[in-house]
Formats: structure tokens, C-alpha cells, sequence
């Protein structure tokens, strides 16, 4: 996508990028401001709309190049035959926040276009995420062992359950800063509250002494 920009100087290329991702993760959409981007990146109004045509084209440019950087910076480092499954857990989201500290502006950037549908996306983006989505599960959910549940509960229903517990902490958290502003808001607590809950969920279904934190 965007050959001709692609092949601008590296560091220049990188300015018009981290101006625009944070322009766009503080003000969303529909408010972000190309003259703010020009500013803060340091070139002419002209140079940006040589490279994108308008908002739109830059913008989704960005969401092509955010999921493929969070492909190779955060789902390809899952070490994916861990079989402890909270292990795994506590894995994806050390990764996610060392990510997260390196490329605070992406993360928000992401987070506000999809969470906030201010975008319609084209066929081909909206089938790279959900493919993004999927890989997500498999990582989550693939080769987990179970037998480091306790004897005397359902492995497999204790294996939904932990399931149904994380999924519904990640939609009630969706929620939650569905409208925050993402690029100042301190994930911090939530990152703190997530481990409280994978600490009970250890303790309530794995055995004693085993797969401990």
C-alpha cells in the first residue's frame, strides 16, 4: 500500500507516521487535523497530500501498517507451545506491554479506530483484522494441557470457564475505555487488576503447588 511513500527517507517517513498515529489516536477520526500532523511532523501541507490524497487514504494506510507491525512485534513473539494456559495468558500480556511502551502511539491509534467505529474500512482491512482476531484465539486456546487443573473438578468445563472469565474481563474492559482518550490514558491499574484476576483463577482451578505464578 503506497509504494511511493514507502520509499520515502526512513526518518522522514517515520516523523509523518508517529505525527499522524498520535493525531489520530488523541482526537480520533473525525476531529484529527492534518495541519496538525504537518506541524508536528515538520513538512508542508503539500508534501503530506502528495503521498495520500486525503484523510481517509492516510488514515487506512496507518491501520494497514499498525496491523502489520503489531503481527510481527506482538503476535509472532507469543511463545504459542507454553501449555500452561494462564502462563499464556500472563505471557501475551507481558509482550503486550512492553509493546505498548515501545509504540505507545500505535496501541492508542489502533485501539480509537477500532473501538470507536468512527471509520468504515474496506473489505480487504476488515478481513486483516479479523484474521488477526482469529490467530488471536488460536494462540489463546491451542495445545493448552489441562492436566494442571485440579483432579476433582471437569478439566474441560474449568477450561471454559477461565475462557468465558478472560474474555468477558476483556469486553467488560472494552467497555470501560470505549471512549477514553487512549493515547493519556494509564493503563497501569488495568494492567495491575489483570494479574489479581489470572492469581485467583490459579488458585481456584490448578492443583496445589503446581503452575504456580
Amino acid at each position: 500500500m503506497n509504494q511511493t511513500f514507502n520509499n520515502l527517507d526512513p526518518e522522514k517517513r517515520e516523523r509523518i507516521i508517529n505525527a499522524a498515529l498520535q493525531e489520530f489516536a488523541e482526537n480520533g477520526y473525525d476531529k484529527a487535523s492534518t495541519n496538525q500532523i504537518v506541524k508536528n511532523a515538520g513538512i508542508g501541507k503539500g508534501m503530506l497530500f502528495y503521498y495520500f490524497k486525503n484523510k481517509r487514504e492516510l488514515c487506512l494506510y496507518l491501520i494497514n501498517y499498525g496491523l502489520e507491525i503489531s503481527q510481527k512485534e506482538f503476535l509472532e513473539k507469543v511463545d504459542i507451545t507454553q501449555p500452561d494456559f494462564i502462563e499464556r495468558l500472563k505471557q501475551i500480556a507481558e509482550i503486550k506491554s512492553a509493546y505498548h511502551q515501545r509504540n505507545p502511539n500505535m496501541l492508542s491509534f489502533l485501539g480509537t479506530m477500532f473501538f470507536q467505529d468512527e471509520l468504515e474500512l474496506p473489505e480487504d482491512l476488515q478481513e486483516k483484522y479479523d484474521s488477526m482476531l482469529l490467530k488471536r484465539q488460536t494462540m489463546l486456546y491451542e495445545n493448552i494441557n489441562t492436566s494442571l487443573f485440579r483432579d476433582d473438578i471437569d478439566r474441560e468445563k474449568a477450561f471454559k470457564l477461565i475462557q468465558w472469565s478472560m474474555e468477558g474481563y476483556q469486553n467488560d474492559l472494552i467497555m470501560r475505555i470505549k471512549y477514553e482518550n487512549l493515547h493519556t490514558f494509564d493503563v497501569a491499574p488495568y494492567w495491575d487488576e489483570f494479574y489479581d484476576y489470572v492469581a485467583i483463577l490459579k488458585t481456584t482451578f490448578y492443583k496445589y503447588g503446581e503452575g504456580k505464578a
